[in-house]
């Protein structure tokens, strides 16, 4: 391997193993690079700027601020109650509604991390007092936090498609269908556990009144996708529009109907949406991709993985697990930076839709997000619920193995993410 990429690569595996944050990380690994390889510094001067001008990924701000607008607002809870009526009814109904509720709450937040947070803090302790075991309550709430990036509109996705400059519009599209399936697949599995295990009492069907309160009731919260997806499907306005009215839409009616947006919350939700945003533009400025690109790192992995077999088959797999690898060490917005202009030429030499390419990471960051050491879903559980990551980590199994399953599938089956595009 060339010294430069052996210096930036060594250094970075070095830098992550002392567990130095991702974005001083990257960021040491391609100026050591650079040094080794002569380069001046102004180079990553001008690569973290053009990595950074952007008008797609303005949109990630957007919907970071919406989505925390929403969460820490009234908007969101209201889904609980739709939720409720919808699958209540059904064996270990709490299970479903947590999983249900997470996948209505993605079309607000677009984190993994911020569902969990929202749907979680309110969902583990009431299938405590349920009588549901609180590992267990712990992980269908944890793993089904995963949901929050698979429908859109999804940050991972925003960041995917502005690295590897493929329609935003068109990665929210592909991810509706195997978004739902994932959230079905979820719930299946919930059932079993429950019938077998006897979790959860049997409650009533909601009645028809019922559901049409609580549709009401919800209708802010519901008007979110409407508004947002519906501009960007019906061509009227870009995801960057979008974020930016969801943001309006989202002040507009916590601060004049609700009511319940305070200075005070104002300047928490500010707070949180700068340091979330930050750690994700370090990672997106420090130019890993621009100095692989400079030393045509792509071309010798190509090379490397179209020697070892041509068929499409395998390389997807090896594909599969380097992703599945690396979704178990590192943060999707790392992922995306690192793995995204190294892997593009090996799906187009295989013939694999770009759109396509990344749903299949979208959908693996949805199962490294359950498996420590890094797993923020995981974490954000287990701190919920004050738990310890090893006793989350076995409830979780039957999670983790279906989330996989779902990947192999949707790896396979193309059509499940192109048919609506």
């Amino acid at each position: 391997m060339d010294p430069v990429l052996l210096t930036t690569f060594g250094t970075l595996i070095v830098l992550l193993i002392f567990t130095v944050p991702i974005g001083v990380s990257i960021g040491t690994a391609v100026f050591m690079g650079m040094m080794v390889g002569g380069l001046p510094p102004v180079f990553l001067a001008q690569k973290m700027y053009s990595a950074l001008d952007s008008f797609p990924l303005l949109a990630v701000p957007f919907f970071i601020v919406a989505g925390d607008i929403m969460q820490k607002g009234t908007i969101a809870n209201s889904l609980l109650a739709v939720s409720r009526c919808l699958v209540g009814h059904i064996k270990g109904g709490m299970a479903h509604i947590s999983i249900l509720t997470s996948l209505f709450y993605g079309a607000l937040s677009g984190s993994a991390a911020a569902t969990v947070a929202a749907v979680g803090g309110i969902m583990i302790p009431a299938m405590e007092k349920e009588g549901y075991p609180k590992e267990f309550a712990t992980a269908v709430n944890s793993t089904s936090g995963c949901l929050g990036i698979m429908i859109p509109p999804s940050i991972p996705l925003i960041l995917f498609g502005s690295t590897a400059g493929v329609s935003i519009s068109d990665l929210f599209v592909a991810t509706i269908v195997p978004g739902i399936l994932m959230g079905c697949a979820l719930m299946l599995v919930s059932y079993v556990i429950c019938v077998r295990r006897k979790y959860g009492k049997t409650v009533a069907r909601a009645k028809f009144a019922e559901m049409l309160k609580a549709l009401y009731e919800a209708k802010w919260a519901i008007m979110v996708p409407v508004i947002v997806l519906g501009g960007i499907y019906g061509g009227i306005t870009t995801p960057t529009e979008a974020g930016a009215i969801a943001v309006v839409y989202a002040l507009f009616v916590e601060v004049f109907i609700t009511r319940s947006m305070t200075r005070k919350l104002f300047f928490e939700i500010i707070k949180s949406s700068v340091r979330i945003n930050a750690a994700i533009f370090l990672v997106v400025a420090t130019a890993l991709g621009q100095i692989m690109m400079y030393y045509n790192l792509s071309a010798a992995v190509l090379d490397t993985i179209m020697g070892i077999s041509t068929s499409k088959v395998v390389i997807m797999a090896l594909i599969l697990v380097v992703l599945l690898i690396l979704g178990t060490f590192l943060e999707a917005a790392a992922i995306i930076m690192i793995v995204t202009p190294l892997l593009l030429p090996v799906i187009n030499a295989i013939g694999v839709d770009p759109v396509h390419f990344g749903i299949i990471m979208l959908t693996s960051f949805a199962v490294g997000g359950q498996t420590p050491p890094v797993g923020m879903t995981l974490f954000v559980g287990a701190s919920i619920a004050k738990i310890s990551i090893e006793r989350l980590s076995i409830a979780s199994i039957p999670y983790i193995l279906t989330l996989v399953v779902m990947l192999v599938i949707i790896a396979f089956v193309p059509q499940l993410s192109l048919c609506l595009i």
